[in-house]
């Protein structure tokens, strides 16, 4: 399939793409569960408490069983005293959930495939700044008519200069190949991609 350069050098000009890549079914199923996997993985599941038999103390009986006046206790740990353990104590876990490199590949194959149905792919053959300058930034998204629209920018390698101009403006996200993810990719309105990026994403998911 051919793909529509956009932007003022384009002079309609077209790249051509893969039908494997670029051109697959909606699959919601496996795009959530490749979201859900991704979004489980960045959780720390470092929290930890501690249950009755880990709190330190409370080896003696604080009192005599009978014939104080007050209610029976066996250790001053219990989880109805202050500084007691607790009755279900959270325990560190991993919350990572397993998927398959050919369900991932698939799902971002899908992904790609759907903003492109959905004419929120934007293709330019080229996407840079040459001074880390926010209003040169905002210039450059006023020629593809999306300044005001939630905008990730996908380049072959990293741009400081790119970078740097983008950081002001919290609807602009960044990347390069390597560093998108599916969560990026669904909750963007538009993404630009340059053909030398497109073509790496053909390399790597074909």
């Amino acid at each position: 399939m051919e793909l529509q350069l956009v932007g003022k050098e384009a002079k309609k000009k077209t790249v051509e793409v893969l039908d494997t890549v670029f051109d697959q079914k909606f699959n919601e199923p496996l795009i959530h569960q490749v979201v859900i996997s991704y979004l489980a993985a960045g959780r720390a599941g470092t929290h930890a408490q501690k249950t009755r038999a880990q709190v330190r103390g409370g080896g003696i009986k604080p009192w005599r069983q009978k014939g104080t006046g007050r209610a029976r206790a066996g250790t001053i740990r219990s989880p109805l005293w202050r500084k007691g353990g607790k009755v279900f104590a959270a325990v560190t876990q991993s919350y990572a959930k397993k998927v398959n490199k050919k369900m991932y590949k698939l799902a971002i194959r899908s992904i790609l495939s759907e903003l492109i149905r959905q004419e929120r792919l934007t293709v330019v053959s080229d996407f840079g700044v040459t001074l880390p300058k926010t209003k040169e930034l905002i210039a450059k998204l006023n020629e593809f008519s999306l300044q005001d629209k939630n905008t990730l920018i996908i380049t072959e390698a990293v741009d400081s200069n790119l970078y740097l101009a983008s950081r002001n403006l919290n609807k602009v996200d960044v990347r390069d190949v390597s560093a998108v993810d599916p969560v990026s990719l669904v909750s963007m309105e538009n993404v630009v991609i340059t053909v030398a990026a497109l073509k790496q994403y053909e390399e790597l998911l074909k």
